[in-house]
């Protein structure tokens, strides 16, 4: 790689919008600054709406409009993990990284969203700022509580009430996809004599 490359501000601004995390850039009273592409895009607004605003009213928290400063301003701003990490990462000069759950008013609904929060403190030019990350974590939260299984097909019941294959539920809420094979108990179970053929073979 070129050495100097990395001098470029195109070639830094297209690395910051390829992450695929929420990252926005905003100084000590919460303020965006700048945000890469997938905030964008995620959020809907690009960043000359975004400018000088706070997060909460960009996602729609649930309390962002509770006063009419907006956010950063009501009782339930105080207990805010994002606004408090960015605060102790500037003021301690060292990242804070801790899950937030937040609620987030979507189609005049409040659906509640889970985050992993990072804020990294870093100076430019004597001012200091923070590099915000929001990581939505929601669906590995999710399928960390119990999951209805059957017995005996071992199927998953999904949030429809249908009952799914493990492989096709995983795909569609955490777009994993499955490499099949057998362990050893269910290769005895189900193919004895190649098994057994082959563990003789092995001992000639």
């Amino acid at each position: 790689m070129n050495e100097y490359l990395l001098e470029n501000n195109d070639f830094l601004q297209t690395v910051f919008n390829s992450i695929p995390s929420i990252i926005m850039i905003v100084n000590s009273n919460g303020q965006i600054l700048h945000m890469n592409l997938t905030a964008s895009n995620k959020i809907g607004v690009d960043i000359r709406e975004a400018y000088k605003k706070r997060g909460g009213e960009l996602l729609h928290c649930e309390h962002a409009l509770d006063v009419p400063e907006g956010c950063g301003f009501s009782n339930h701003c105080k207990e805010c993990v994002v606004r408090n990490s960015v605060g102790k990462a500037i003021q301690g000069n060292k990242a804070y990284r801790e899950k937030s759950f937040m609620g987030i008013i979507q189609d005049g609904i409040i659906k509640e969203f889970v985050f992993m929060v990072t804020a990294s403190p870093f100076e430019y030019e004597g001012e200091r700022y923070a590099l915000l990350v929001l990581e939505d974590i929601s669906e590995i939260v999710k399928l960390k509580k119990l999951l209805p299984i059957c017995a005996n097909c071992k199927k998953i019941r999904n949030e429809e009430d249908y009952w799914q294959e493990v492989e096709r539920y995983f795909t569609d809420n955490l777009d994993i996809e499955f490499t099949h094979g057998i362990c050893n108990e269910c290769a005895k179970k189900l193919y004895p004599n190649l098994v057994v053929k082959t563990y003789r073979s092995e001992k000639v």
